[in-house]
């Protein structure tokens, strides 16, 4: 499975796509928003958080354009002639997004200490890029179930609104302080707001809530029991 594993990191950090999109976007946007007339210090503190959350999202979710990409050209049923398992196949495919999501939550905070100068403790940069690390596996099975479900150019729109719906919903653009009262409590039950509420807590100095861990692993199941379906069903079609 190793193996497996680093083929499909090489193949996706050689996309160009994959660079521009999922690394390059949520820069820029970052800088946008937050250098756009007046920007304090918690904003862009803020906002980076936020937008590394944003570029984790959107490049856990490209996985499954690769997946879609995958069973039209039969390499699903190639996969499937080898000894590994389809838990194994599908646990190699996240482990890979799970690599690849650390371009772009390394670049966003690189551009939030670098350009914006926003200061943080060692361990605060660290802590933050850990928990988003960890915290965009709910989004890699979101991807993948989609990929082993979907067209590849059906894929790819669904990734899309999934990316730009979630994003906007949970906050990861502008504060959810700013939503009526009846969206903000939709937004706290969704799966990005409480992904980036890893990171701002971090970043305020202290610890995340228990609420966002929670809802997170509720989220982790639902995306994953869809995956596992959804990978069973193109087994059935192949």
């Amino acid at each position: 499975m190793l193996d497996y594993l680093w083929l499909e990191v090489r193949r996706t950090l050689r996309d160009v796509g994959f660079v521009i999109v999922g690394v390059a976007m949520p820069v820029m946007m970052y800088l946008l928003f937050t250098n756009i007339g007046a920007a304090d210090g918690a904003w862009r503190t803020a906002s980076m958080v936020g937008m590394a959350a944003y570029g984790a999202v959107g490049s856990a979710l490209s996985t499954g354009g690769g997946v879609a990409e995958d069973r039209a050209i039969g390499w699903l049923r190639q996969l499937r002639v080898t000894p590994m398992t389809p838990r194994q196949v599908v646990t190699g495919r996240a482990l890979t997004s799970s690599v690849t999501v650390l371009p772009a939550i390394v670049a966003v905070l690189a551009a939030g200490g670098l350009v914006n100068g926003v200061r943080l403790a060692v361990w605060q940069w660290a802590a933050i890029a850990l928990l988003l690390w960890l915290g965009s596996v709910p989004f890699t099975l979101l991807g993948l179930g989609n990929g082993y479900r979907l067209t590849a150019q059906t894929t790819g729109v669904t990734n899309m609104v999934c990316n730009l719906g979630l994003a906007v919903l949970g906050g990861l653009w502008f504060p959810a302080t700013l939503f009526p009262g009846w969206l903000r409590e939709v937004s706290a039950y969704t799966p990005t707001y409480r992904f980036a509420e890893l990171g701002t807590a971090v970043a305020d100095g202290r610890l995340p809530a228990l609420g966002a861990v929670l809802v997170l692993m509720v989220w982790l199941g639902v995306f994953g029991s869809y995956a596992v379906l959804s990978y069973r069903r193109a087994g059935r079609n192949a």
